[in-house]
């Protein structure tokens, strides 16, 4: 099985599952998971879209995927990550920070990635030790030094059960660097770091969100990591835990001061 075909059928697949989601978007049908997820039925055609392409070609590959298969094991040979529409709520609202992301793991590491955004027409793509492109041309992280003039990407989840986690974060990232983003896709986030336009990226997400984002950053020269230790055992590719993704200079600074946010939010929970 070579790569170079695999990385073929997941671009042929994001674009054709971009034109997909584009054409139904004018006329929506809008349900909610668990009473706050907001989907949609064009969510469900591209997944099927794109697992059923899969499927065709590798019948004996595993896919897991936001609608219809979130419940796979990640620890099969082949495996096939799948986001249909990440920025589902942006997609919903007519906004054009959206994409559908599709990443190929083989034995638990990440071996390619597709991130495409459909209305403003950008693809990224990355092979594992073969660079990261944006629209084929090479991309890299911005090099940026100075956390105080960094460019800061979060986003906030459905639920927010964590507020003061949240909030103290945020309190901490504003006080220190230039200011932050919330732009609605952690694929595209992890993308736009990945070619200098933001310096890092964190939030906790699903595999889905970011599989293929996290190669193409990494393969553009950003470290990416957590806020803090995995569990022994954690595969540090598909823990979607308190990521963390940055330009190589301002990774530990601001991992170091995330962690401070978080003992502070500890400490106050302790004492209320």
């Amino acid at each position: 099985m070579h790569e170079t075909n695999l990385l073929t059928l997941a671009m042929r697949l994001a674009s054709q599952a971009g034109e997909l989601i584009a054409s139904q978007r004018q006329a929506l049908s809008v349900s909610f998971k668990d009473g706050t997820e907001l989907v949609t039925q064009a969510d469900v055609a591209a997944d099927r879209l794109i697992t059923e392409g899969i499927l065709t070609i590798y019948p004996d590959h595993q896919i897991l995927s936001e609608e219809l298969n979130p419940e796979q094991a990640t620890d099969a040979e082949h495996l096939w990550i799948i986001a249909p529409i990440d920025g589902t709520v942006n997609f919903a609202h007519k906004h054009p920070q959206v994409a559908v992301s599709i990443a190929y793991y083989h034995k638990g590491k990440a071996r390619l990635g597709v991130v495409h955004n459909p209305f403003l027409q950008e693809t990224f793509h990355a092979q594992a030790g073969k660079g990261a492109r944006l629209n084929d041309q090479p991309i890299r992280v911005s090099g940026k030094e100075e956390l105080k003039r960094a460019l800061v990407a979060t986003g906030f989840p459905y639920v927010k059960d964590e507020l003061p986690l949240l909030m103290n974060r945020l309190h901490t990232v504003l006080q220190n660097c230039a200011d932050v983003r919330r732009l609605g896709s952690a694929a595209l986030d992890i993308c736009w770091l990945a070619c200098g336009r933001l310096d890092v990226y964190y939030e906790s997400v699903k595999p889905w969100d970011f599989a293929a984002a996290q190669l193409i950053a990494r393969e553009a020269g950003a470290i990416t990591g957590h806020i803090h230790p995995l569990p022994a055992g954690a595969n540090p590719e598909l823990c979607g835990d308190n990521l963390l993704m940055s330009t190589p200079a301002l990774f530990k600074p601001l991992q170091a001061l995330l962690q401070q946010a978080d003992q502070l939010t500890s400490k106050q929970a302790a004492t209320a």
